[in-house]
């Protein structure tokens, strides 16, 4: 293995000879990452970790050793020929209008544009439908680079008061600035260190917002598990902010959310301790001195309260129902022996919302929406007529509106807006996007698979019409399988571009995530993690025994959780594939829940504190840990952004300096690392769009393709 010190310059990147892997090549000189003979002791076994100086973000051996891999990997990435290709054309993509559905707040109605190439979009507002629009808040100004996203917003009854969240260079912790809605006047009122939180009025008063005490340490790495539901008073202090839940030992949760009810009588609390299951509260608003009434004590079940009427609450939960039901009770006596099943629990796992006096049920069959209409007495309606197979969502309405937006998408269909009559059921077309790719020449294909255990797995599968299953056509895999997290078609401008090489995108619903529900779910947890790992291997060996591609044309690709599917799958099986492209993923799983929110994750994982065999488990998957001396992995490119705070980028750091110290092979691993971006949201379109350049470029560059395929079965060499 070559290196160089990071004290020195990285030296420039040499051009050699093609190998059997792949038809290109260039010549790495990684930086050299020093070792530290920190040992920890688990249960008896001694575990190294020499990488464990990384961690520390603040250093300026941390910051030199980011410069130092950021520039061999720029420096590789600019000799991909067709990086500039992939980059306009992604550029051409993109620039299109881009329409929010409109929302009613006050006396007007706000929407969301961009026009195209915007790194952010804008609010605007209009008064009337036939209002002339204006802008509203143009998160492009926050900063010059757009790197300080708008991070969620929230008006008060009246609409004459806005609450909005700003989040800078991606980091989870936000500032809540207030502002007159009528004047665009900042108000007094600015809310410092919110994490995790949204903003819910209570009245014109002021509202309710969760967030940590301020860590000891590294704001962006530190441990934050104490999480407290505060409310502010308009024209006062945040210090005088009072604490509603959480100010106690006895109540320590790391995760604590308010929100009022639509007439604003009531406050619902949900508090958990992991990112499954939890408590829930209530306090009635309308009462002089209210008092927290439980609804739900433990931590075994999910529920929230949709809606009400007077006292009659509306509750979606999966206890006793892991596919979700909604029950109604009275909310003086709230309790789940008092509940009545008012739309029952079925095969389908349901996700509703409500708007102009109807319930939208909206359920998930195999990853595909259904949306069905119902009385708040429980009587159905009718089932909405969506535009084809896909995924719709946002049928979400104030109770005195007569009409309702909603988006549909697919993989091959860019998301459309569609206006709803809730009286009549009937949809029209609100905004469809005006995009230069022409989706019927693509399709998509649901497949179901079987896994190691025989357990059946769908997949959906997009791809040009008419490709020849031959095993050579480029393809990336992609997956996520965890929390409860579901996978449903969805349009990417991005992937468009992939697809127009001949690519294929593939794209499997793991266990682990939500698309059967709680079992579902529960099936990737813990000590039976490694089914999703074997789900997602055996996606891989289905899609090359079916001819669509072959390992040496196969990128793997997932973010965050799914970040640590694709770094578990590579070690385990590094001849399954040619690139892997593991995202901001949890790499570390012996110290994972060590560093910001991360204990909360200990549902989904454990932890290796817990007992030794679950620490053997972790031990025995845990991607910095299980990367072998001698072994050639596939050309890998992790990408991490520097203020990712909720899965640190340390762990992409240290698999990273492991991959680069043992890898026996000479396909590349780097490590390209965003500056100034967290973990995802809020990013600006120019990085997101330089960001897929490199993923593309690296990706067919390591397939062997010296020029861009463009037509299916153009390979290297014909």
């Amino acid at each position: 293995m070559k290196k160089i010190s990071t004290a020195i310059c990285v030296l420039g990147l040499i051009t050699y000879s093609n190998t059997a892997n792949s038809q290109n090549q260039i010549e790495l000189k990684y930086p050299e990452t020093k070792k530290v003979d920190t040992v920890t002791d688990y249960f008896g076994t001694e575990v190294k970790d020499p990488y464990r100086w990384l961690e520390d973000d603040r250093s300026e051996e941390t910051e030199n050793w980011v410069k130092a891999q950021n520039k061999v990997t720029f420096n590789y990435l600019e000799q991909i020929p067709y990086r500039d290709e992939l980059k306009k054309r992604l550029t051409q993509l993109w620039d299109y209008e881009k329409l929010g559905a409109p929302f009613t707040e006050g006396d007007y109605i706000y929407f969301y544009k961009n026009d195209g190439l915007q790194n952010q979009s804008v609010l605007y507002r209009k008064k009337g439908e036939d209002g002339k629009p204006e802008i509203f808040l143009d998160p492009n100004k926050f900063s010059e680079d757009g790197t300080t996203s708008l991070g969620g917003l929230s008006f008060s009854e009246n609409g004459k008061k806005v609450a909005y969240a700003i989040s800078e260079g991606g980091s989870d912790w936000r500032k809540v600035i207030v502002m007159d809605a009528e004047t665009s006047e900042i108000l007094g009122d600015t809310i410092k260190d919110v994490k995790f939180s949204g903003m819910s009025w209570r009245g014109n008063e002021g509202f309710y917002y969760s967030s940590y005490d301020k860590p000891d340490g590294s704001e962006l790495s530190a441990k934050t598990d104490q999480h407290k539901l505060y409310f502010h008073k308009l024209g006062t202090p945040q210090s005088e902010d009072k604490v509603i839940f959480g100010d106690t030992e006895a109540q320590k949760r790391r995760y604590v959310q308010g929100y009022t009810t639509e007439d604003d009588r009531f406050l619902v609390i949900s508090a958990r301790n992991s990112t499954a299951g939890g408590e829930l509260y209530l306090m009635d608003l309308s009462k002089e001195k209210p008092e927290l009434v439980t609804i739900l004590d433990h931590f075994d079940s999910e529920s929230y309260v949709l809606d009400n009427r007077g006292s009659k609450l509306f509750i979606v939960t999966n206890l006793e129902a892991p596919n979700r039901r909604i029950v109604t009770v009275d909310a003086s006596n709230p309790s789940p022996e008092n509940w009545k099943d008012l739309i029952p629990e079925t095969e389908n796992v349901l996700s509703p919302s409500k708007g102009g006096g109807y319930i939208f049920a909206e359920y998930m069959k195999d990853a595909i929406s259904q949306v069905k209409q119902y009385d708040y007495d429980g009587k159905m309606v009718r089932e909405v007529e969506l535009p084809g197979i896909g995924s719709a969502g946002g049928f979400g309405a104030k109770k005195d509106e007569d009409v309702l937006y909603y988006s549909f998408t697919n993989y091959v269909t860019p998301g459309t807006i569609y206006k709803y009559d809730i009286e009549a059921g009937t949809s029209e077309v609100y905004n469809r996007p005006n995009i230069d790719f022409n989706s019927e020449n693509y399709e998509s294909t649901q497949v179901f698979y079987e896994s190691k255990d025989g357990t059946k797995v769908p997949m959906i599968i997009t791809h040009k019409k008419g490709i020849e299953l031959d095993g050579k056509n480029p393809t990336i895999l992609y997956g996520y399988g965890g929390f409860n997290i579901s996978l449903t078609p969805s349009f990417s401008t991005a992937m468009s571009v992939w697809l127009e090489q001949g690519g294929i995108y593939a794209v499997a619903n793991l266990r682990g995530g939500g698309e059967y529900g709680k079992e579902w779910h529960d099936a990737g947890i813990k000590m039976k993690k490694q089914n999703v790992f074997d789900d997602f291997i055996a996606a891989a060996e289905y899609l090359i025994d079916h001819n669509y591609t072959s390992s040496n044309k196969l990128a793997i690709r997932g973010g965050s959780n799914g970040g640590l599917l694709v770094g578990a799958t590579m070690t385990q099986r590094p001849d399954l594939m040619q690139v892997a492209l593991p995202a901001v993923g949890v790499m570390d799983m012996l110290r994972y829940h060590t560093f910001t929110a991360g204990a909360g994750w200990a549902y989904d994982y454990g932890t290796a504190e817990d007992n030794k065999e679950m620490f053997e488990y972790l031990y025995g998957y845990s991607p910095v840990h299980n990367v072998k001396e001698g072994v050639e992995y596939p050309a890998t490119l992790v990408t991490t952004g520097d203020h990712d705070d909720r899965v640190v980028p340390a762990h992409s750091f240290k698999f990273a300096a492991e991959l680069q110290d043992k890898h026996a092979g000479k396909e590349p691993v780097l490590i390209r690392i965003e500056t100034k971006a967290g973990h995802g949201a809020g990013k600006p379109t120019s990085m997101i769009i330089e960001e897929y350049a490199d993923i593309f470029g690296f990706t067919l560059y390591n397939m062997g393709y010296k020029n861009l395929p463009k037509e299916i079965g153009k390979e290297v060499g014909q």
